[in-house]
């Protein structure tokens, strides 16, 4: 797959239910890409179908590789719309999460490795170029070659490389060690007792001095509109908020971009979900997804 898959002729057969099969085989691997780079599992599902339309219209018989060309399709398209998705976020009321997809079922979306999925990735990503994340992504999360990821963007290889490379370092120098799902999901769980209880001095036994805490609400009533950031200051505010915000609140679990989420429910319904992000230095993000919009395809676990 050393270019965009244009240009010569497809042998064999090139009908509409070879056309299907074809992208059913990679469509895991589009949405992969998609997700990545809007860190939205609706705007994702919408752009893979915009993709599969144009396939279904587009004439095979001068895509030499449907593979390459729908990888290319696909990310050109990602971009456009991340373009456009960062003007519509600066409407957004209070802080803007990624939109968790359920990764109970696919644990790497398509990808070879489960790279540029974890919250604090995506978030960390939010900060790059659309082409830096897209060559990032590709050459993190699915090992694209230099030479195919250039050929996807239309750049040269050496310009692709400053692309992945500018990417790492961003990621790089913001990003702490981190720990692993079970260390992840065993953090939530302690995090989850120390709040219930309002322990003031257990919460700040877990966090880092510059923990933050981030809820999106998109402007639902009584969510914060911004981040508190300080171990002392977030905890102090989950200690006040203990002696009724868990009252009649039931915790389930979900697997979410990787790690554990605590689904939150109340009468029966999910109020949100809450994940924390953490380093070996202990949780550093708390962060609270309490958008209903945003909470549809996740599914409980137990």
């Amino acid at each position: 797959m050393a270019d965009s898959g244009v240009g010569t002729e497809l042998g064999g057969a090139d009908d509409l239910e070879t056309a299907t099969a074809v992208f059913t085989q990679v469509r895991p691997r589009l949405f992969g890409i998609v997700y990545r780079m809007l860190s939205s599992v609706t705007e994702a599902e919408d752009l893979v179908q915009e993709v599969w339309l144009r396939w279904q219209t587009y004439d095979r018989s001068t895509v030499v590789n449907p593979e390459a060309f729908l990888a290319t399709i696909t990310t050109r398209l990602a971009i456009n719309v991340l373009q456009s998705a960062r003007k519509r976020r600066e409407t957004y009321i209070g802080p803007w999460l990624p939109e968790p997809v359920d990764t109970g079922a696919d644990p790497y979306l398509g990808a070879e490795r489960g790279e540029a999925l974890e919250f604090a990735a995506l978030l960390l990503m939010e900060k790059l170029t659309p082409n830096e994340r897209a060559a990032y992504v590709l050459r993190e999360a699915f090992d694209y070659s230099y030479t195919q990821i250039a050929d996807i963007l239309s750049a040269t290889e050496p310009a692709v490389r400053q692309l992945v490379s500018r990417a790492r370092k961003h990621i790089a120098g913001e990003r702490r060690t981190p720990v692993t799902a079970a260390e992840q999901r065993e953090l939530l769980t302690t995090f989850l007792a120390a709040a219930r209880s309002g322990d003031l001095t257990a919460l700040e036994r877990l966090f880092t001095p510059d923990v933050t805490s981030l809820s999106d609400g998109n402007g639902r009533k009584g969510i914060a509109r911004t981040p508190l950031v300080g171990a002392a200051r977030v905890a102090k505010f989950l200690q006040a908020i203990s002696t009724w915000f868990w009252d009649g609140v039931e915790v389930r679990w979900a697997i979410t971009n990787g790690q554990t989420s605590a689904v939150l429910c109340q009468d029966g319904a999910v109020y949100g979900l809450l994940t924390v992000s953490a380093s070996t230095e202990g949780i550093d993000q708390l962060l609270w997804l309490v958008n209903p919009e945003k909470n549809g395809a996740v599914s409980i676990v137990g």
